[in-house]
């Protein structure tokens, strides 16, 4: 019961809700920016177009990082990009790569480039808010806004009564950061964050969404999902509010394991084209076949030290046949 730190997912719901409050999200960390964007405009996310700059670059990036196309209001047809960070632990050179992420975004549209920071780890202290290098009378460097997800302890009643959906994504983050080694007060404190969504006039759908992140970001044991679960019903009965249907709490947590899966099969890829270069299209297929958790583990633990792809492939085909032995009506 106390393995809930190893399977709490940070970086894949932040993603999510960024893809779906992105305007909320600057609005609630970067007041500033909300108001000089024009929001009539629209705004682009330009995913693909920032992994590729991720991987010429040779750094690792983070799931949640997200690049923006947007337009400003100070009259002009100014187009800018905003590439927003969420960093949920420490990094000696965090610093350094945004500047390097800065520059590469600019050389290649030559348009200025805001580099917006949430940190999301536990050290109080680690602050990263500049890079910048001197030598002679030769100076670069880069300076970015930083917001601290542990400052907003201190600011839980805020919190409680904001009804942007981020208020509730902080609550929840820092909660599951909280009670990493307690599942008991992880689970009173999800149930404290779910019902939360009922108090502050959100639409059915964005209950749905957020209820879904929530759980997602706040994964609790078996036994203990199975408690949340019936609360949570038990709730919506008493409160006479049944916003979320037992399909639809089943296809929530179905989405849950499948984004686990996910993520797992895109760490895999990406160990591997980072290391080697090129993977083929065939072994990438296959790796986005595989639905068992436990062999995405192994295979991400040995792709970071394997000497080659043909030992991995070697050793993804052992994996799959040995699961495949144990289970055989699973092809995968």
């Amino acid at each position: 019961m106390n393995n809930s730190q190893a399977t709490a997912e940070y970086d894949s719901p932040w993603k999510e809700a960024l893809d779906l409050y992105f305007e909320q999200f600057i609005a609630f960390f970067f007041p500033q920016a909300y108001a000089d964007i024009d929001w009539d405009r629209g705004y682009e996310f330009l995913d693909k177009e920032f992994q590729q700059i991720v991987r010429d670059a040779e750094l690792g990036k983070r799931l949640a990082d997200q690049l923006v196309k947007v337009w400003l209001r100070d009259g002009k047809e100014t187009l800018i990009l905003v590439h927003i960070e969420i960093q949920s632990q420490y990094e000696s050179d965090f610093a350094e790569r945004m500047f390097v992420y800065n520059y590469r975004i600019f050389d290649r549209y030559r348009l200025p480039v805001a580099t917006l920071v949430i940190l999301a780890d536990d050290r109080p202290s680690w602050r990263p808010n500049n890079y910048q290098y001197k030598i002679w009378d030769s100076q670069i460097g880069l300076q970015f806004p930083v917001v601290k997800l542990l400052d907003y302890e201190s600011q839980w009643s805020m919190l409680e009564s904001s009804t942007n959906p981020f208020a509730v994504m902080v609550m929840a983050h820092l909660k599951t950061q909280a009670t990493h080694r307690n599942p008991e007060g992880r689970l009173q404190w999800k149930l404290t964050v779910a019902k939360s969504l009922y108090q502050r006039g959100y639409s059915r759908q964005d209950i749905l969404e957020l209820f879904r992140l929530i759980n997602w970001m706040m994964t609790l044991p078996e036994e203990l999902e199975q408690s949340f679960t019936l609360e949570m019903t038990n709730y919506e009965e008493d409160t006479k509010m049944p916003y979320i249907t037992p399909l639809e709490r089943f296809a929530i947590a179905k989405g849950r394991q499948e984004g686990i899966l996910e993520k797992g099969r895109e760490s895999v890829i990406e160990i591997l084209e980072t290391r080697f270069d090129s993977v083929p299209e065939s072994l990438v297929e296959t790796i986005n076949q595989i639905n068992n958790e436990g062999v995405l583990k192994v295979l991400h633990k040995r792709a970071i030290t394997i000497a080659s792809l043909g030992e991995f492939q070697e050793l993804m085909h052992q994996q799959l046949s040995e699961l495949a032995a144990e289970n055989p009506e699973q092809t995968n």
